[in-house]
């Protein structure tokens, strides 16, 4: 208990660790982005004396510092504006395109909407504005939060899968062990019954009795068998599929309710593919009793077998109180159900025999609320 309470609190610590360690990269991404951006603007504003000083230099200034500055800006895009609006220049926008004035246009929208411009006074009265984009440094770099944030739930998220899958496992196992568990325990009381069939044949009991109890019996001993081979892979051999199917229809036929209307119908009495008996006579008790509690106890139940070219279908029909669509995949979900009193652990078993062990198909064929629902199972031909 300890270490699971160690386990526990270590998790939530190293989940801990790396948000403040992400916070802390986001935090100085953004703080490195801000000053960035205001070096940026320093440099324009830079650029934007160059200018001034370049504009009212006479022959005999020198011009090369302020020529130097504006040559050297090759990473900033901007245009400059006359204080009307109208548009004297653009630096290192493309080339081809900025012969386009709706080009011009459309880059001097984005710049307002980025940065606020930059004036330039010459002599007090004639005014130009420098608009300027962000570098495609700094570009980037507002992707770096993101692309960290989407890191951060990567992480997260495999973190997540890893304990899920983790617990899943321990739960499998835990059923595993309780399943095995409880076919063990079933062991001494059946041979405890076995002995006393003995007793009751040698007493003379009346055979129609016997026969039942030795029915029971025997059902007793397929539970064992099927407990016993959970978590294990079991052994796959040819079968008559009709036959087990049949089998396992009739022995819930003769114990349910008479007013429900049973119907076996088959095209044809041998189909054989690869079957474990025990497991899928399972699968098939566990359709027939959900059909008959969905029923109540009254209604009508169909199984129906069909041969195709490649597939064997097993259908299996009732007139109960259905579902919606939205149920259709999480009825098959360990420990669902729509049941008042149920562990949801039947059709998922069947699923898993079905699926897992005979790499066939089951399904919701079709449900209507209130009027029934119908299952079916896919498996290949032998």
């Amino acid at each position: 208990m300890n270490f699971l309470t160690n386990t526990f609190f270590f998790r939530r610590i190293a989940i801990l660790i790396s948000f403040i360690i992400v916070s802390l990269i986001l935090w100085n991404t953004y703080t490195f982005f801000q000053k960035f951006k205001q070096e940026e603007r320093v440099k324009m504003e830079i650029l934007g004396i160059a200018q001034k000083e370049l504009a009212n230099a006479d022959l005999n200034s020198n011009i090369a510092l302020p020529d130097k500055i504006i040559t050297t800006n090759t990473n900033i895009p901007l245009i400059l504006v006359d204080s009307d609006g109208n548009i004297i220049s653009n630096q290192n926008l493309d080339s081809v395109k900025s012969l386009n004035p709706e080009f011009l246009k459309e880059q001097l929208a984005i710049m307002k909407s980025e940065n606020a411009p930059i004036e330039i006074s010459y002599q007090g009265s004639n005014k130009q504005f420098i608009y300027y984009k962000n570098s495609d440094l700094l570009n980037k770099l507002t992707y770096y939060p993101i692309a960290l944030i989407l890191i951060l739930i990567l992480f997260l998220s495999v973190i997540y899968l890893f304990y899920s899958s983790n617990k899943v496992a321990e739960t499998n196992k835990l059923w595993t062990g309780m399943a095995k568990e409880t076919a063990h325990q079933i062991g001494t009381p059946l041979s405890s019954l076995l002995g006393w069939i003995a007793i009751l044949k040698m007493e003379k009991v009346d055979d129609k009795y016997v026969e039942e109890i030795e029915k029971d019996v025997s059902r007793l001993n397929t539970i064992a068998n099927r407990f016993s081979k959970i978590g294990s892979t079991p052994e796959l051999k040819k079968e008559n599929i009709v036959a087990i199917t049949k089998t396992a229809y009739d022995y819930l036929q003769s114990r349910s309710s008479k007013q429900i209307s049973f119907s076996f119908s088959t095209s044809t009495e041998e189909i054989y593919t690869n079957l474990n008996t025990e497991l899928f006579g399972w699968v098939i008790e566990n359709l027939i009793k959900n059909a008959i509690d969905a029923m109540q106890g009254k209604g009508s139940l169909n199984l129906k077998i069909e041969n195709t070219d490649k597939k064997v279908k097993i259908t299996v029909s009732d007139t109960g109180k259905g579902m919606s669509k939205k149920l259709f995949r999480q009825i098959f979900k360990p420990g669902f159900t729509t049941k008042k009193r149920g562990w949801g652990l039947g059709l998922s078993l069947s699923k898993r025999i079905v699926e897992d062990y005979h790499k066939g198909k089951i399904f919701v064929q079709k449900s209507e609320i209130d009027k029934g629902t119908t299952f079916q199972i896919l498996l290949d031909r032998f």
